[in-house]
């Protein structure tokens, strides 16, 4: 059955916290699966450090996703606005995987979808997610699961954390594929 994944952008998300995991899942995707990008509107997403991306889909638009990927930057540390939140919480409670990438955690948080979950975040941030109050935040870990809660410690860690979820959603083989064609090789094989 064809997978869905949708990568949630904002203003001063942070490049390759979801350029990165949307390099590995297109990789591996088959041509009846779906990658996209969704946002409040179709208007220009300006990341955190200039890139300007066109959105897919609206929260309005979007379909039911199978996986939901949420990046960091500077953009996931602040309060989210009742729409962002609102849409977040509604695709997490239809998913099968909801993931993050770096600070992308403290936006599960403060949405309330890992309230008691283990977590982590990028290594700079793991006091301030821990001050949230909300969570375990791990440290010292690549990427952690609880359940349907992947969350991955920086960019490094999101594109590992996607080569794994590639293998959950597309399978060993795709997940292989893909690891092949970015030229990933670690841990060295």
């Amino acid at each position: 059955m064809p997978a869905t994944i949708g990568i949630l952008l904002f203003d001063a998300a942070e490049e390759l916290d979801f350029v990165g995991p949307w390099e590995v899942l297109t990789a591996a995707a088959s041509p009846a699966d779906r990658v996209l990008t969704v946002a409040a509107s179709l208007e220009p997403i300006l990341c955190e450090k200039g890139m300007r991306v066109l959105p897919d889909a609206t929260f309005e638009t979007a379909p039911v996703l199978d996986v939901v990927l949420v990046p960091g930057g500077s953009g996931a540390r602040r309060i989210p606005d009742e729409p962002t939140a609102a849409w977040l919480r509604q695709a997490a409670s239809q998913c099968r995987w909801l993931t993050s990438v770096c600070t992308g955690s403290f936006l599960l948080a403060n949405c309330g979808l890992v309230t008691g979950s283990k977590i982590t975040t990028h290594h700079r941030f793991l006091d301030e997610l821990r001050a949230l109050g909300t969570s375990e935040v791990i440290a010292g870990q690549r990427f952690v699961r609880d359940g349907k809660v992947v969350t991955a410690a920086g960019v490094i860690s999101g594109i590992e954390m996607a080569l794994w979820l590639a293998g959950e959603v597309f399978g060993a083989k795709a997940a292989e594929d893909a690891r092949d064609y970015i030229a990933y090789n670690w841990p060295p094989r």
